[in-house]
């Protein structure tokens, strides 16, 4: 299920993770045990602003199934089965948030060499139907998406995307929000798995706004990774993340206002143990 051109959702996603992910003005901790039966337990305490959150989350994998279980502190249970290969090259997913029963979801992900499909249903009176296409190869892929509101006879979204994918680059675009926005990316290897650059362009067509964003990573040592972003906003970011232990990894995040160095910058620190 790997050599095809990858879903719909990875388009994108490269400079999308570069630019945003692990980035936290928060204070999370996060714990992880694993047991030998295949059981994996995850409890996870947040602090934003003078609220705390947390949940705890549980895993179970045997064979070709998972079933994810997770509490949250407003009593709120979540939880998702997975079943690789019912049929050859698929994955089936089925999700549901209690106690909102509506919230129920089936999703069916099939691959192939040259193509990928996805359908999602949510399971209630007048489902939404999710549906997302992409085809090519590892290097080349194109794709759409589109979600449909059966209880108004109307689409709810319809998104399309190109990407090209080289050994120390890749890029992107993306025609997304019913094509009020267009999003461009470019992300190339600066060297030998120690740096990486990304630009990003945002073009909304309803209030004629750009966002340009250029931004990176560098490996300062095999343990220890900084990342920084800057947009034409003046929001400048930077995040350093360090591995204390095999799988435990610390992570300080800030974001400061380059035009506006008066407001109080965004801090976030986050530490995430795993056995």
């Amino acid at each position: 299920m790997g050599k095809g051109p990858g879903l719909f959702s990875d388009i994108g996603k490269k400079a999308k993770d570069l630019l945003t992910k692990d980035y936290c003005y928060d204070q999370k901790f996060t714990v992880s045990t694993y047991s030998s039966s295949g059981v994996g337990i995850t409890s996870t305490a947040v602090k934003k602003g003078g609220l705390s959150t947390g949940d705890i989350a549980a895993q179970y994998k045997y064979k070709n199934t998972i079933l994810d279980v997770k509490i949250d502190t407003e009593s709120n249970i979540s939880t998702t089965f997975t079943v690789l290969e019912i049929v050859p090259s698929t994955k089936t997913i089925a999700s549901i948030k209690l106690p909102d029963y509506n919230s129920g979801k089936l999703e069916v992900q099939y691959f192939h060499e040259h193509a990928t499909f996805t359908s999602a249903v949510t399971l209630k009176q007048a489902p939404t139907v999710d549906l997302t296409w992409s085809m090519g190869a590892p290097t080349f892929s194109i794709g759409a998406e589109a979600g449909y509101e059966t209880a108004t006879g109307s689409f709810s979204k319809y998104n399309a995307g190109i990407s090209v994918t080289k050994p120390d680059s890749s890029a992107s675009i993306i025609l997304a929000d019913k094509g009020d926005t267009l999003k461009a990316s470019y992300v190339h290897q600066l060297d030998h798995l120690k740096s990486v650059g990304v630009a990003e362009i945002t073009r909304r067509f309803s209030s004629n706004e750009n966002t340009f964003t250029i931004g990176g990573s560098y490996a300062v040592d095999p343990l220890t990774v900084l990342k920084t972003r800057l947009n034409n906003h003046g929001k400048l970011g930077a995040l350093l993340q360090h591995e204390l232990k095999p799988k435990s990894v610390l992570t300080i995040s800030g974001e400061f206002d380059t035009k506006a160095l008066e407001k109080n910058p965004k801090f976030g620190l986050s530490l995430a143990l795993k056995p």
